[in-house]
């Protein structure tokens, strides 16, 4: 069985670990007179069901209201995690839309929509933050499924206005009867570095109409802002927005600026003055991210540690709960945050830490699959650096979820790229680099790839390009229905020319990093992309504990057995296969992940049945060890294969095919059929939206006893 623990993703609100140590410094206590108590009707919050509610509370109630809600996200991030400080910052925002549009028939649409948790409470499902015993009732994204006040499942970034676009274009077609009001798109400033944000804007302002794009401008994307647009986007932010360029200007676009982002009563003013406006406009809000987490004492270049947790005056908190902050006058505002604090250790203003907030129970957890590889990968490569100027290793965002530390990226320099969320640009600028004999290596998460897939197919396979991908968070988890990487075998795996390694464990992975980025020229060196999948929970478990490969203790021969030579004479063979256990009647294969099930499979046969089962790491998927496969005629008569990723389209059905279409006639020396049976196991073909891995396991039939009941009805 695999363990469920450690998925670590940015993508939803379960549970996420980290290497924090026990003993870290607490956020500011919530003041229990503030937090709202579930069924409590002397809060607000309690007795906000809709919109409406929101609609008939006095003027004066609604800086109340916010700072409920914001007391509420506080203590919900320390009980359950989740994205935290994007909500804290938007919280006025939220509060002054509800306010002034009329929600569903008005319709918002979130970007990534991460930043929903305050739109879900005030449209019905507050318990859902109030009751822990409800917290796993809705998603860390909109979802129609929800709330008809929700309007898509969103959970990847850049879309919004052009879907905003995109109803606004069905509205003015079929008029009054669309039954569709204002359009509002929310997008932040981290979002607008995707390609697809600026698609949308240049369609907007040639489409005309009712269209209102709300541009939260925190100062922040996960990590830091980069890119050419965030100096200008700072000037504006400094003139009042009166500075040029103007960036929404320049795309025909109205525009309209609001300093005080975080106040709820000039957020009103703002949408009211839009509100039923026949042409695009842009309003700019600035607002903290974070805003309500302890501000004091984080200093850029400081952490709590080195100056203490001493808290401003009452009197210096605003009346929705916003602390001062002196993190936001770096001499660079748009790049990165240089307090490097856990995520543990959120702050207001320009912290990347409060871009994912882990729970107080995951405090003193050891680092989980992303963080504990990606670390790795960045401690193997960084001694290369002063040799090979050429190394460049590219994140399009995302960097501290995978082990890229702001640590690693300070000693990095020019080494590093942060991308921003654009993972089609990243793909094609490290094939740009190759191109130039240079040596990428482009790390993010399964599912942001899918992103890239034109970019994966033109520019790096096709013009073979020398590019490494580091592939984090593949296969089957936990995660919710927009985050899952059980897809990411299938989509890789069958593009021409990409080479797609599966390593079993951490010499296997480092092995397979250093011969993919070998310098060109290299003797056996690749000729073209490798995708390397990070091991995942399974594999760091597995290491951690040795018992869980009860065969061979992780202790794998230094070379693939038998010593085929079909791949070429070098002494690694990196894509032959690697026999670990050799036997009669069954073998077992099991790629990346799904190994440790194998051999665990493999321990209960034989102490269970007195089956010797071959077990095998085939170590990669893109290609078949035909030699292997062949040797395998002679005494067995079924193969099993196992893949945490989806079956259909995946890895296991190419040596169902292979054995279907190499059929051979004779039987062996004891006359058995040479041709064995081959069973295929792996996910379904299917969305699956916060699943506990255990469940999806035994649904798939990815448990030893599952695997063992159906190998022995083979019998």
């Amino acid at each position: 069985m695999r363990n469920a623990s450690g998925n670590g993703f940015d993508s939803s609100d379960s549970l996420a670990v980290s290497g924090a140590a026990e003993g870290t410094a607490r956020l500011h206590d919530i003041p229990p007179s503030i937090t709202p108590s579930h069924g409590d009707d002397s809060h607000l919050l309690s007795r906000i069901a809709s919109p409406a509610d929101v609609k008939a509370l006095a003027p004066n109630e609604l800086a109340e209201l916010c700072r409920e809600i914001r007391a509420t996200l506080l203590a919900y991030g320390h009980q359950h995690g989740g994205h935290i400080g994007s909500n804290l910052g938007m919280v006025e925002a939220t509060v002054a839309l509800h306010r002034v549009f009329d929600s569903p028939r008005d319709r918002i649409v979130f970007d990534v929509s991460h930043q929903s948790y305050v739109h879900k409470m005030l449209t019905g499902r507050a318990d859902a933050y109030l009751d822990p015993d409800r917290f796993s009732e809705v998603t860390g994204f909109t979802n129609p499924d929800e709330s008809k006040h929700d309007q898509f499942v969103l959970g990847h970034t850049g879309t919004s206005i052009s879907l905003a676009c995109g109803l606004a274009k069905t509205r003015d077609m079929e008029g009054p009867n669309s039954g569709i009001g204002n359009v509002v798109a929310v997008i932040g400033d981290g979002s607008l570095s995707s390609g697809v944000a600026f698609e949308g804007l240049n369609n907007a302002a040639e489409q005309g109409g009712n269209l209102i794009i709300v541009f939260n401008d925190n100062e922040m994307s996960i990590a830091g802002d980069f890119g050419g647009m965030y100096g200008p986007l700072a000037r504006l932010r400094a003139s009042g927005g009166t500075a040029q360029p103007n960036l929404f200007n320049a795309f025909g676009l109205d525009y309209r600026y609001v300093e005080s982002g975080n106040d709820v009563s000039a957020l009103v003013a703002a949408f009211e003055e839009v509100r039923n406006i026949d042409h695009p406009v842009v309003v700019h809000i600035h607002t903290l991210k974070g805003a309500g987490y302890d501000g004091a004492g984080h200093v850029a270049g400081t952490s709590s540690a080195s100056v203490g947790n001493v808290h401003e005056p009452d009197s210096a908190v605003s009346d929705t709960g916003v602390r001062p902050t002196s993190n936001v006058l770096h001499s660079e505002p748009w790049h990165s945050d240089h307090c490097n604090l856990s995520d543990h250790e959120p702050h207001e203003g320009q912290c990347e830490a409060s871009h994912w907030q882990n729970p107080d129970s995951a405090i003193g957890k050891a680092d989980n699959p992303r963080k504990h590889y990606g670390k790795m990968a960045m401690a193997a490569l960084e001694p290369r650096f002063a040799d090979e100027p050429g190394l460049v290793v590219i994140s399009p965002a995302t960097p501290g979820s995978n082990g890229i530390t702001h640590e690693f990226r300070e000693r990095a320099g020019s080494h590093y790229v942060d991308t921003g969320i654009t993972e089609s640009h990243a793909v094609a600028y490290a094939a740009g680099i190759a191109r130039a004999g240079g040596t990428p290596v482009v790390a993010t998460t399964a599912s942001f790839f899918q992103r890239a897939y034109d970019q994966f197919f033109q520019e790096m396979s096709l013009n073979r390009s020398r590019v490494t991908v580091l592939d984090f968070l593949g296969g089957v988890s936990a995660s919710d229905n927009t985050h899952s990487g059980a897809y990411d075998v299938a989509m890789f795996a069958n593009i021409p020319g990409v080479t797609m390694l599966a390593p079993t464990s951490a010499d296997e992975y480092l092995a397979d990093l250093a011969w993919a980025t070998a310098p060109s020229g290299a003797t056996h060196a690749p000729d073209g992309p490798v995708v390397i999948r990070v091991p995942g929970e399974p594999l760091l478990s597995a290491e951690r504990d040795p018992s869980l490969l009860p065969l061979t203790g992780g202790r794998f021969a230094a070379h693939p057995r038998p010593a085929t030579r079909s791949h070429g004479d070098d002494g690694y063979r990196m894509l032959d296969w690697r026999v670990n256990q050799a036997g009669s009647a069954v073998a077992l294969i099991g790629l990346g992940n799904a190994y440790p099930l194998a051999e665990q499979t493999a321990a209960a046969l034989c102490a269970d049945h007195g089956i010797t089962a071959t077990v095998i790491d085939p170590r990669q998927c893109s290609s078949l060890d035909c030699a292997t496969l062949e040797s395998l005629r002679d005494g067995h008569t079924l193969v099993v294969t196992l893949e945490d990723g989806q079956r259909e389209g995946g890895w296991g059905e190419k040596v169902t095919a292979y054995y279907a279409n190499h059929h051979v006639p004779e039987c062996d020396a004891a006359g058995h059929d040479r041709n064995p049976r081959v069973l295929n196991f792996g996910a379904d073909k299917e969305f699956t939206d916060r699943v506990p891995l255990d469940v999806l396991d035994e649904r798939y039939g990815l448990t030893v006893h599952q695997v063992v009941e159906s190998v022995t009805r083979c019998f």
